[in-house]
Parts: structure tokens; C-alpha cells; sequence
């Protein structure tokens, strides 16, 4: 595959991540909803969905692509070929603002088939 494409290809599945976290976020905020008993969501609830799905960004680095909620660090992507340890595309909890925890991928972006939540990559079980 031409580098050109894997760049396509990682950039459609990023978009697709952040629809994801996007997507959590409001079904969580539903079931919050529905838990109160009326289902409706009031007009707080509706800004704070807007304002999360506003501040969900990634920022590209060097070797890893850092997805971001706000000014927290949500978890980041491998965005190399020649990692000793994972793939191009691999998901990884954060460690801290600038390092991914890196005992072991939480998915891959291109593969597909990952659970996440939008409070970031899930723990290992």
C-alpha cells in the first residue's frame, strides 16, 4: 500500500474514532436521561453535549497521533510503521498528558472492532 492511501486510511479511521467517542458521549447522556425517569434532556445537558463534542480534537506528532477531550489527553494512535512493540493504527490508554501507557493496544483504528468509551480506551481485563 502507497503511503498516500495508509494516510487516507488513517485519517477516515481517526474521524471515525471521534464519531465514536462523540457517539458514547450522547448515548451516555441519554441513558442519564432516561434514568431520571422523564427521558428528556434538559437544556444544561443538551450544552454540555455540545460543548464536548466541540472540544474533541487529535493533534499529530511525530510517532503517535494524541486524541484530546478538552485539555485532557484521551489516549493516542500509533502513527508509525516501525514501532517495536505495535501497528499503525493501534489505540493506547494515555500514561500522562504527553506518553501512552504501552503494556498493551486497546484496538486498532483500522482494523476496526474496538471498545472505547468517551472517557477514553477501555482498561485491559
Amino acid at each position: 500500500m502507497m503511503k498516500r492511501e495508509m494516510d487516507i486510511m488513517m485519517k477516515e479511521a481517526i474521524e471515525t474514532l471521534v464519531e465514536t467517542i462523540k457517539n458514547d458521549y450522547r448515548e451516555w447522556t441519554y441513558r442519564c436521561a432516561m434514568s431520571r425517569g422523564d427521558g428528556e434532556l434538559t437544556e444544561t445537558s443538551k450544552r454540555m453535549m455540545e460543548d464536548f463534542e466541540d472540544r474533541v480534537r487529535y493533534e499529530e506528532g511525530r510517532k503517535y497521533i494524541k486524541v484530546f477531550q478538552g485539555n485532557s489527553v484521551w489516549g493516542f494512535i500509533v502513527n508509525v510503521e516501525n514501532d517495536n512493540k505495535f501497528r499503525k493504527g493501534d489505540i493506547l490508554m494515555a500514561a500522562g498528558y504527553n506518553a501512552p501507557a504501552r503494556n498493551k493496544p486497546r484496538g486498532n483504528i483500522l482494523d476496526g472492532g474496538y471498545n472505547i468509551r468517551w472517557t477514553g480506551p477501555n482498561y485491559l481485563i
